[in-house]
């Protein structure tokens, strides 16, 4: 390779360069591929011996204020009381640490989530759709079907829909959905206040029970119900075989003889 300034035309550079009379492509060194393999990141709390601080701020197992410790004195009351160090509060300083049954504790907040997962999954919003000049009777039909919503433990979204010369009177909207509000207060908080969206307005109304109470609310009238239909059918049952033996006793036929079919104007 030519080593004069002039046959070098930027030799160093990734485009091309002159050299001994032809052009020549420069590349790039490629960098060594490195597999940096992190390690998760752990959403655990620390515990114990992994607490590797000089200083904690110590919590009792009920909830007292100890104070701030040192870390070989924290874990050696928790070892004796047969309990566990849990860093509650990595990023004060000290850090915050509790005693505890780290175990129960895990048990416990897994039950939590649980719960609210299926809570999440069982929560369904609902929506009904509202005119500003809506009738009496609409209204009323319209309020039933967002109580019986509601008494399922759903959310309910109510839209007031506007149409054209409507839109300028807004306040119809507000009124109406605080009518429907002051209505259903027995079964319904307002979750979100009436708000305007483009043409419509909008507002939800949240049960006053969880999903789960009011299925089991709904579980126990439908049982309640089951059974006096059972009971009443029952009673049916029992008048129906009263009559028929009332009438039995009553339509007794009596036995004919040789005398039933003589004339009666005739003299024996």
């Amino acid at each position: 390779m030519c080593v004069h300034p002039t046959c070098q035309v930027f030799a160093h550079s990734r485009g091309p360069y002159f050299v001994s009379g032809s052009w020549r492509r420069s590349y790039a060194p490629r960098s060594k591929r490195t597999d940096i393999r992190e390690d998760p990141i752990s959403t655990e709390p620390r515990i114990n011996e992994r607490i590797r601080v000089p200083e904690v701020r110590l919590v009792g197992p009920n909830g007292e204020q100890v104070g701030i410790v040192r870390v070989e004195q924290a874990l050696q009351l928790a070892r004796e009381q047969d309990l566990d160090l849990v860093e509650v509060a990595p990023q004060a300083r000290p850090p915050v640490v509790k005693l505890m049954d780290y175990g129960k504790f895990k048990y416990e907040a897994a039950q939590k989530a649980r719960e609210s997962r299926r809570n999440q999954a069982n929560s369904i919003i609902k929506e009904m759709k509202l005119r500003p000049k809506i009738d009496d009777h609409d209204y009323e039909t319209k309020k039933g079907h967002v109580l019986r919503f509601l008494k399922a433990g759903d959310k309910v979204k109510i839209t007031i829909m506007f149409r054209g010369r409507e839109q300028s009177r807004p306040e119809l909207g507000v009124n109406l959905l605080r009518r429907l509000a002051d209505d259903l207060t027995e079964y319904a908080t307002v979750e979100s206040p009436p708000k305007q969206e483009g043409r419509n307005m909008l507002m939800i109304l949240a049960p006053t029970r969880k999903k789960n109470q009011a299925k089991a609310d709904q579980k126990a009238e439908r049982d309640r119900r089951a059974a006096e239909r059972a009971e009443a059918a029952e009673a049916d049952k029992a008048y129906e075989a009263a009559q028929r033996a009332a009438a039995g006793t009553a339509k007794k036929k009596k036995k004919k003889g040789p005398a039933d079919n003589m004339d009666p104007d005739i003299d024996l």
